[in-house]
């Protein structure tokens, strides 16, 4: 599933087993586990605008090259900022360096994982204080050490473990990379992992526009115009607009039978594209918040009709913004209550939601 999709989204660990549910039929959340932690065929890795995702094990090297280590870079001087202004030292960068080597050395000697919290209680070097925010109404203060293990997995050397408590906690577990996998990260040509993964993107979401190629990657234009370069497309037309797709992969699609669909929030398939009206609609204000991140929605014949939520006693609540009809209504229900009853007594809050979904779990 997640191959398919390219990479499942991780901001909230629940997107990635709602996001494999939704496109199943009895599927156990101790199966995706197995993948994540115990097979480790799964691989949790921060990649395209510096976003959280779920990948496949042998797209870990193709991400990092593609994305990762340019995010990294421009990371490194963010954080060297924020200690220098949080006054913890006037050499940020030796001391970021040297932080970095406590943590790892720390993680090394140790067989299992540690969570933030266990490493930040051994080294008190990583339990300085980072002011984040300063002057807004956001300002606060973090651990060194939350940013440090952040900047290290972009460096690829830590990544995410099994997180404490239930499938549906994001409180992960850190392992240096060469425990995890086995082996370090390979070192790939950044401009040949940009074309592989744009190939997987195309053959996973095309027809695109570079509008859209450029917003799912995050790349500049020369590295999308670039990459496009060396994938063999073809140019198709978009309704009045130009887009592009695999040169092998230009017939038309069979239309299926209509269906619904309950997709988390920040759902895969919801943030694919950047130009979103041809399955968004009018919708986009209301299901998505102000920095462009979607709300679970509800699908039906393969547009987005509405949102739901779930609310504190379980229920899955559903609120459609167009007419759907009979069929639709009751497809939309049934897929509700498959939801519901698949979570039985799970209960989770989402890390955000749009206005219009708070006031449905209310």
């Amino acid at each position: 599933m997640a191959r398919s999709l390219v990479a499942l989204h991780s901001t909230d660990p629940v997107t990635v087993y709602v996001s494999v549910w939704a496109r199943t039929s009895e599927f156990a959340p101790a199966e995706l586990e197995r993948a994540l932690y115990d097979e480790r065929s799964l691989v949790r890795v921060l990649g395209m605008r510096r976003t959280l995702f779920v990948v496949p094990r042998e797209l870990v090297p193709v991400v990092y090259a593609a994305c990762t280590r340019t995010i990294a870079a421009r990371e490194r001087k963010r954080l060297e900022k924020l200690v220098a202004e949080s006054e913890i030292t006037t050499r940020a960068g030796a001391w970021v360096t040297r932080a970095s080597t406590e943590a790892l050395d720390t993680l090394g000697e140790q067989s299992d994982p540690l969570t933030t919290a266990e490493l930040v209680k051994a080294k008190p070097l990583l339990a300085k204080r980072l002011r984040v925010g300063v002057g807004t109404r956001w300002e606060t203060t973090q651990s060194a050490g939350a940013r440090v293990l952040s900047q290290l997995s972009m460096e690829g050397s830590v990544l995410r473990a099994r997180p404490g408590g239930t499938w549906t906690s994001g409180r992960y577990s850190w392992s240096p990379t060469e425990h995890w996998l086995g082996a370090p990260i390979e070192e790939l040509d950044s401009g040949e992992a940009r074309a592989e993964l744009l190939r997987r993107w195309l053959a996973a979401f095309g027809p695109a526009s570079e509008t859209d190629i450029r917003w799912w990657t995050g790349w500049t234009a020369a590295e999308a115009r670039s990459a496009l370069a060396e994938v063999p497309h073809a140019v198709v037309d978009l309704e009045g607009a130009q887009g592009v797709v695999l040169a092998d992969d230009v017939e038309p699609v069979e239309r299926r039978e209509p269906s619904a669909a309950l997709l988390p929030l920040l759902d895969p398939t919801v943030m694919g594209w950047k130009e979103r009206d041809w399955y968004l609609g009018p919708h986009a204000e209301t299901l998505f918040d102000r920095n462009g991140n979607a709300g679970p929605t509800v699908w039906w014949n393969a547009r987005v009709v509405g949102g739901w939520t779930h609310r504190s006693d379980g229920e899955i609540a559903i609120r459609l913004l167009e007419d759907v009809g009979a069929e639709g209504e009751t497809a939309i229900e049934r897929e509700a209550e498959r939801l519901q009853g698949w979570l039985g007594e799970i209960r989770f809050r989402p890390s955000f939601l749009p206005p219009f979904h708070r006031t449905l779990a209310e």
